[in-house]
């Protein structure tokens, strides 16, 4: 997929205050990373609408940011109304915050005798909530908008260039189909022009 880059006007500043301030720390994300998401998710005045547009059939991941070594990736997921994923992993840490509506979370992990199985109850994340996941910490899961007449949206921060990481979903007696996500956009917002200043 080639990217073009796309002028997202001047809402993007937030956005790319995000992204300058999450590349100085480094990784692996800590308190710190987690505060800086809560920021970006506090305010709802900064992703350009061509990266918030639900589809009807399946939700959407949008690439908004990666890092020019692919050491992290910044994606919107736009969820129409009732949308999941399937169970599914992402073989690298992950940290989500909810920009608008909701999602239900419901956590996977593999039992002593190698099934896969729900690890606690299903929960809510609200707008400004913020969750990380990750392999040392709890990499399976699946995620729904928590709402079937409205669309949600969330922003997800991840270890690595998502699109390209070759991870897997899982029926229910755990049996792993392996996929790549890629994206649903082929542009990127124009974080970089500073031209209108």
């Amino acid at each position: 997929m080639t990217l073009a880059l796309v002028d997202a006007g001047s809402g993007v500043a937030r956005l790319r205050g995000f992204i300058r301030d999450f590349a100085e720390l480094g990784g692996p994300p800590g308190a710190s990373h987690a505060a800086l998401l809560r920021d970006l998710v506090a305010h709802d005045d900064w992703l350009p609408d061509a990266y918030a547009q639900p589809d009807p059939d399946r939700y959407r991941q949008y690439l908004l940011h990666c890092d020019s070594r692919e050491r992290f990736s910044v994606v919107s997921f736009v969820w129409g109304p009732g949308q999941r994923t399937p169970i599914h992993d992402h073989r690298t840490w992950g940290l989500v915050g909810v920009l608008r509506g909701a999602e239900v979370v419901r956590n996977y992990g593999w039992s002593g005798d190698g099934a896969l199985i729900r690890t606690g109850p299903a929960h809510r994340l609200e707008p400004g909530d913020v969750e990380a996941f990750g392999p040392d910490i709890g990499d399976i899961h699946s995620v729904s908008n928590a709402y079937d007449d409205r669309v949600s949206i969330s922003i997800h921060v991840y270890g690595d260039n998502i699109g390209a990481v070759q991870r897997a979903t899982y029926d229910s007696a755990g049996r792993p189909k392996r996929f790549i996500s890629g994206y649903a956009n082929d542009s990127l917002p124009n974080l970089w022009d500073l031209s209108s200043r």
